[in-house]
């Protein structure tokens, strides 16, 4: 299930969109696995009784399980875009981070032995935002994420001076030259103050007219 692109931003673009890591629901795997293995010996052993109903209540519990479980994966979502990281969980009650990049002050993760075998470890983002320091378990590939996070940082710092450096421009920009009709009247009006002769006016009047 990807994230919806109708909460990104106007020209916000989107560059990961990450469930956690599949470990995170192995228990949930593992129980119903034993849970299945028994059932199928007692349907080969022929167990009768009560039992048989005991394993069927715990089969069905432990498939609501799964499910609930498996819900909760597909619908959790660690987002990083080209402004901010975002991060939502929740069914029916949700609950989500969101931390602009300009804030973020460090990046960590932290990865077990075993974690690092199998490519998940956990994230904490220290940020200025009023979301303070945040901790992410169980991301996929967290050294690469946080790597990710940085690369967006510099480019988002990239584009903040491009568009002060484009203001300053804007502003700084040398005036537009005077069109032939206003440097005709300041021709007449060195002619009336009589830095011009009559016939030195004709002649620049009749130059500048020869442009148009």
């Amino acid at each position: 299930m990807p994230y919806p692109e109708e909460n990104l931003h106007p020209n916000e673009e989107l560059v990961l969109d990450l469930h956690p890591h599949w470990w995170t629901i192995t228990p949930s795997i593992a129980a119903l696995a034993v849970v299945l293995a028994l059932g199928l010996w007692a349907v080969i052993d022929g167990w009768k009784g009560p039992i048989n109903y005991l394993i069927a209540v715990v089969l069905l519990a432990n498939l609501v399980w799964f499910g609930v479980r498996y819900l909760q994966l597909v619908t959790t979502h660690f987002v990083l875009t080209s402004d901010r990281v975002i991060y939502r969980s929740g069914i029916v009650a949700k609950r989500g981070v969101e931390i602009p990049l300009e804030s973020i002050n460090a990046i960590h993760f932290s990865q077990k032995i075993w974690e690092r075998a199998l490519g998940l470890g956990d994230l904490k983002v220290d940020s200025a935002s009023i979301a303070g320091v945040s901790e992410f378990e169980n991301i996929r590939k967290p050294n690469r994420v946080q790597n990710e996070i940085y690369i967006q940082m510099e480019n988002n710092e990239n584009r903040k001076f491009d568009r002060v450096a484009q203001g300053i421009n804007v502003h700084t920009s040398a005036p537009a030259a005077p069109s032939i009709p206003e440097q005709i009247a300041q021709l007449a009006q060195l002619r009336d103050q009589g830095h011009l002769t009559p016939e030195e006016f004709e002649a620049k009047k009749a130059e500048l007219l020869g442009r148009m």
